[in-house]
């Protein structure tokens, strides 16, 4: 196969903004993005209608099952059975980021899960427009978690990840007011182009996969560097590190999406319309005036319309689309007068223009009508376990308490916002043991749990090593969060781990000192 060239333009801009830098994520030898996939979902649990469902059902993330995980075979064997043209091969990389999405975060999984339905038709649609094949709408769930406000640290941003350069090159609006990155249907239309793009260089699609992550300048630097070899498993360890999980985490998607029943996942309740529809809006007007004229929640008017920042779609520049849900659509057109004139000085004014200056890639829940507790830091502890404890997202409970990494200290009080009919429930959380607190959340303990939570954490006598005991229920990632400057890398490496599934409880670590 002959690699083609396309303008110079175009190279130049896909190089330099779809390689993310490698700090994004934490990856492993093995090319697992579990930090990537865990900060992704943990973002969508704070989208809107995500957040609606688990406050009409609190229990929803309280999983009662454990993740059930099967022998190679069965999953082999199941992605055989999966209808795509695009090669779902299968091995142990593959293997632990499925378990990722079917074990370690199946409870957040479920939102995706309850999402497909609402994004899935649509990509579908568009891409079939296109010639593409319907299953590369996988990529969307591993771009963003199905979440059309996602944004990366390096500041790609919607369903489909555009950096700024790329996505106006493929058509895309992008202002303080409109960001059309955040727009599902539009931002998927410039992904099919781009798509089609990367597939006239490869006529490979998992090639054309990988490109879409690292660019294709790093694509073809890595065939060059293996002997001019086409095969993405052959170039594997001449891509990028976060490249190298970019497939594996495409075949996991494709995989949990397709039987996540056979793993006692089910999906998040959302209320999220799936019949909607657009109507053209040539004057400016403001999502707050439609919210409070139809009553319709402004939270809902939001997720449906993510690509106005500031909520004001400033029709009269030019045409711009409004979504609704279908059954609003007369009361709209009917009510079309009335809603512009509502409090028209207010929310049309200069003020509403001007988009928030501060590049924050988190909106945290709304804590109006909350009840506010107190938690108290003790040994064994960490954010992660906290969260899973009160039912809330890990982002929240660091925004609540001013938290930029995961470090927390013994004896540390933690603000905690909840839900005030449960809060007598969650009052409690505060007196219980370690056992008693991961037994409340369907977590099996060993008896010698105990032993394991005592302080862990111990200075060797030369100073260049601490020690971390593994705990029940501890995973690599969870320990490596402890710990300020090290990677999983560096702690797989020096404890001679190949594995990281197989760590022990009572196992004894050794991280070394950064400086």
């Amino acid at each position: 196969m002959r690699i083609k060239v396309l303008p110079l333009i175009f190279f130049l801009l896909i190089i330099c903004n779809r390689a993310f830098p490698a700090s994004d994520t934490i990856i492993i030898k093995s090319g697992i993005n579990a930090e990537k996939i865990s900060a992704d979902l943990d973002s969508l649990v704070n989208t809107w209608y995500v957040r609606m469902a688990l406050l009409n059902n609190p229990e929803s993330f309280s999983d009662d099952t454990a993740g059930v995980q099967y022998p190679d075979s069965v999953y082999e064997n199941r992605l055989s059975r999966i209808n795509s043209i695009i090669q779902l091969k299968y091995n142990s990389i593959i293997r632990n980021h499925i378990h990722v999405y079917t074990v370690r975060q199946r409870d957040k999984f479920s939102a995706v899960l309850g999402l497909k339905d609402y994004y899935f038709p649509m990509i579908e649609d568009i891409f079939d427009s296109y010639g593409l094949p319907a299953e590369l709408k996988y990529m969307a769930v591993i771009e963003s978690a199905l979440n059309p406000n996602a944004v990366s640290r390096a500041g790609a941003t919607g369903l489909w990840q555009f950096m700024y350069s790329t996505g106006r090159f493929y058509g895309l609006t992008i202002n303080s007011v409109v960001d059309e990155r955040r727009d599902p249907i539009k931002s998927t239309h410039a992904a099919a182009k781009y798509i089609k793009d990367l597939y006239n260089i490869y006529d490979d699609w998992i090639l054309v996969i990988a490109a879409y992550n690292c660019g294709p300048g790093n694509v073809n630097k890595a065939i060059r560097r293996s002997g001019n070899k086409k095969d993405y498993w052959e170039i594997f360890y001449r891509l990028p590190r976060e490249t190298r999980g970019y497939i594996p985490q495409y075949v996991a998607a494709a995989y949990a999406i397709n039987y996540y029943a056979e793993h006692n996942i089910r999906p998040l309740p959302l209320n999220i319309p799936v019949a909607t529809d657009t109507i053209m809006i040539n004057k400016d007007i403001h999502l707050a005036q439609i919210s409070e004229v139809m009553k319709i929640p402004y939270g809902e008017l939001r997720a449906l319309n993510p690509q106005y920042r500031t909520g004001l779609i400033p029709g009269s520049s030019k045409p711009l689309s409004l979504t609704l849900p279908m059954n609003h659509l007369g009361d709209f057109i009917d009510l079309n007068d009335t809603i512009r004139s509502y409090r028209s000085d207010f929310y049309l004014n200069s003020a509403t223009r001007i988009a928030d200056p501060s590049r924050s890639t988190y909106l945290p829940a709304d804590i109006k009508g909350k009840t506010r507790l107190f938690y108290t830091v003790q040994e064994g502890d960490n954010l992660g376990y906290i969260s899973e404890w009160y039912h809330v997202g890990l982002s929240e409970l660091r925004y609540w308490n001013n938290i930029y990494r995961n470090t927390i200290r013994i004896g540390q009080k933690l603000v905690i916002y909840v839900d005030p009919s449960r809060s007598e429930y969650y009052s409690k959380i505060n007196s219980m043991s370690f056992t008693e607190k991961q037994q409340m959340n369907g977590k099996t303990v060993p008896v010698n749990t105990s032993t394991t939570t005592a302080k862990s954490i111990s200075t060797q006598s030369d100073g260049e090593y601490i020690t971390y005991t593994v705990r029940s229920g501890d995973t690599i990632w969870d320990i490596v969060k402890l710990f300020e400057n090290v990677t999983t890398t560096d702690v797989l490496s020096l404890n001679n781990i190949s594995n990281p599934d197989k760590i022990q409880v009572g196992q004894v670590l050794k991280i070394k000192k950064k400086s």
